[in-house]
């Protein structure tokens, strides 16, 4: 008899629900709107691809709570693709000179950290980390950030948003790590099985 060894990868659920195929809308949103930007391309194209990634990113989870349609597949898709999104747009934006390297660094750290913890309780517990207000919050700030950057703001705007966005990112930081040190406190470890 051939025992298939389950893993706390292996049951994400269901893959094919709306709201999940919304969040992969978004993701194929990213490069067309990363090349608009690299190239200098039409304000109005890259502004209707963002508010509609945008659209995609506000729509997906409440589309999947009130359907019932939740999914683990859901709470990993969605912050992956927003960290891609803001990864690569950010740096886009960085190669056309509109905002520093630094701030680039200061995004894919933190997200880097948050990834990492959000596998870690998954091996851990078996659970899937839902995103925090506080996530959604910088991201916002990212987005008013590269809403400044492509509308060439004037420079105390952009410092405004830049650390403004910065600060938020360090808040949003602390809150996960706090949370994740709580989950791996309190949730059973199950690698002992």
């Amino acid at each position: 008899m051939t025992h298939t060894r389950r893993t706390p990868w292996s049951d994400l659920g269901t893959f094919w629900t709306f709201p999940n195929v919304l969040t992969l809308l978004r993701l194929a949103l990213i490069l067309p709107i990363t090349y608009l930007i690299l190239e200098n391309g039409s304000l109005v194209w890259i502004t209707m691809l963002v508010v509609t990634a945008l659209a995609t990113d506000y729509f997906d989870g409440r589309l999947a709570r009130w359907s019932h349609t939740v999914s683990d597949w859901g709470k990993v898709l969605d912050p992956l693709v927003d960290k891609l999104g803001a990864a690569l747009v950010v740096m886009a934006l960085i190669m056309r000179g509109s905002l520093p390297e630094w701030f680039f660094f200061a995004i894919v750290a933190r997200d880097f950290i948050i990834f990492a913890g959000g596998v870690y309780i998954r091996a851990r517990t078996g659970r899937i980390v839902m995103s925090l207000m506080s996530g959604k919050i910088a991201v916002t700030g990212i987005s008013l950030t590269v809403l400044a950057a492509l509308l060439q703001a004037d420079p105390p705007v952009m410092q405004f948003c830049i650390w403004g966005t910065s600060a938020l990112l360090t808040w949003s930081l602390i809150r996960y790590v706090f949370r994740f040190t709580v989950l791996v406190r309190s949730a059973p470890d199950i690698t002992d099985n």
